[in-house]
């Protein structure tokens, strides 16, 4: 049964506009987030900007998409209430795997102003250590030479070929991941690609091709077997994929565009400025950098979520020390009150209603750790300022990665480098063994700054060794 067909009889879908959107990685986060966008600019000005997602890995999602004629449940979970509503901005889901060709020529068809991305820092394909594509990934090595590719930047320069090919335009390459410059990182990505296959693709591409920068946020948790049963109940529908999502949410785009060629964002929200640079530094560290301090500390503690987490005071006050040690480091946004922010953040974490997993968070942290922690430790050790609690997060993650928790049982770590971090965890007897280790990894750690790293980051491992994580929590916060 088709979502439209069981909805209730006072909802009804309007038709459905043409494609002008391609997203890259369709999970969760984007359903919960840029799809809303999309479908509240179109409700505003309207336009043909629906969206073909693809799955870059698996076809769950397209599956339980289909038979609901590709609309979903966002669920908007609030302390004290939570409120529904039903997204139908997709236009169908691609599974890259099964036709690739297929992707390609979505991405082809000049009607596609935009493609999206939400792929995870690790789908670039980079070293998050400089920024630089990494031709040694399996993926790019396939793509450079395949007729059709698997990574997201082979998608991306394979259908910008076509494009230039026919005599189209580009389209324009908007990046909604958490990382630095993330416009300017896939611009670099996608040319250094390009550069490779045809240095006059790279040429047409760098002239015509535009990659604003974007800041993201709301936090949004995997959805669970419980939440589907909660939707139905809250809803009256049986709905396979929906999304849950907390009130809040951000959206911040660089107003750089093929054409001039987008919906209306401004109508639904989005913040449209010239440089984003201000609100995403912001975002990855005082956000996204003690969100993945909590998740190490906190899963090792035993915490299963972020909002119990924050329900132990130790790791309450943990979380104001790292803000006190990030402050110092971020550049506010015009008219943005950064202890402000840091309030609205505490308030966001505590919400008892997002159930957002310390293993989920902890997720890729090889690749996560160089943006959202290693610029501010570098920037405080320049200034002599000290850091305890961020020195704490980074022996955290680096006792997590371990792959054994406190009470000796294994850790499922996620992560493209977990058996490389494993090995060399595991071939090192002391904490300060394993920090010296860990430490020598360039993937994750610059040549020039690990060296200064190692001697506070030790101390703080062997505290959190010796003492336990809440422990350690307790000593380094004032």
């Amino acid at each position: 049964m088709s979502m439209e067909a069981g909805l209730p009889a006072e909802i009804t879908l309007p038709p459905k506009p043409a494609t002008g959107i391609v997203h890259l990685g369709l999970g969760a986060f984007f359903r919960a987030h840029g799809c809303i966008y999309i479908a509240d600019a179109m409700a505003a000005s309207g336009g043909d900007w629906g969206v073909v997602g693809v799955s870059l890995r698996s076809p769950a999602t397209r599956d339980a998409l289909r038979d609901q004629d590709w609309a979903y449940t966002a669920v908007s979970l609030g302390a004290t209430e939570e409120v529904a509503r039903v997204v139908d901005v997709l236009n169908g889901v691609l599974v890259a795997p099964e036709n690739p060709d297929a992707v390609l020529a979505a991405m082809a068809n000049p009607e596609v102003k935009i493609v999206t991305l939400t792929v995870t820092e690790k789908g670039y394909c980079h070293n998050p250590a400089t920024g630089a594509l990494n031709f040694d990934r399996p993926d790019i090595q396939h793509d450079l030479t395949a007729p059709f590719p698997v990574s997201a930047i082979g998608f991306l320069v394979r259908a910008l070929q076509r494009r230039r090919d026919a005599g189209n335009q580009p389209f324009t390459i908007l990046s909604c991941d958490n990382l630095p410059e993330n416009g300017k990182l896939v611009r670099g990505l996608v040319l250094e690609f390009a550069q490779r296959v045809d240095p006059a693709l790279a040429e047409w591409i760098k002239s015509n091709g535009r990659f604003p920068c974007t800041m993201v946020d709301r936090i949004t948790p995997a959805t669970t077997d419980a939440d589907i049963e909660k939707v139905e109940r809250l809803t009256g529908m049986r709905d396979d994929a929906p999304v849950m999502h907390e009130p809040f949410s951000q959206w911040v785009v660089e107003d750089d565009f093929v054409d001039g060629a987008r919906p209306d964002l401004a109508a639904a929200g989005v913040e449209l400025v010239a440089d984003v640079t201000a609100h995403e530094h912001m975002k990855l560290r005082m956000l996204n950098g003690t969100h993945s301090a909590l998740a190490y500390t906190g899963y090792l503690a035993g915490h299963e979520t972020i909002s119990e987490t924050m329900a132990d005071p130790v790791f309450a006050a943990y979380v104001r020390q790292l803000w006190a040690e990030i402050m110092p480091a971020v550049v506010a946004p015009a008219g943005v009150s950064l202890p402000d922010y840091a309030d609205a953040l505490f308030a966001r974490y505590s919400n008892p209603a997002i159930q957002h997993r310390t293993w989920q968070i902890a997720m890729d942290g090889s690749q996560k750790l160089p943006q959202r922690i290693l610029g501010t430790l570098r920037e405080a050790l320049d200034a002599g300022r000290e850091t305890p609690g961020l020195w704490l997060a980074v022996a955290a993650w680096m006792r997590y990665v371990g792959g054994q928790d406190e009470t000796g049982q294994p850790i499922d770590v996620r992560d493209p480098l977990a058996p490389r971090l494993q090995e060399l965890s595991a071939a090192a007897d002391t904490p300060a063994d394993k920090v010296a280790a860990l430490l020598a990894v360039q993937g994750v750690f610059p040549a020039d700054l690990a060296p200064r790293l190692l001697a506070p980051v030790t101390e703080a491992a062997t505290l959190l060794w010796e003492e336990g994580a809440r422990a350690a929590v307790f000593e380094v916060t004032p």
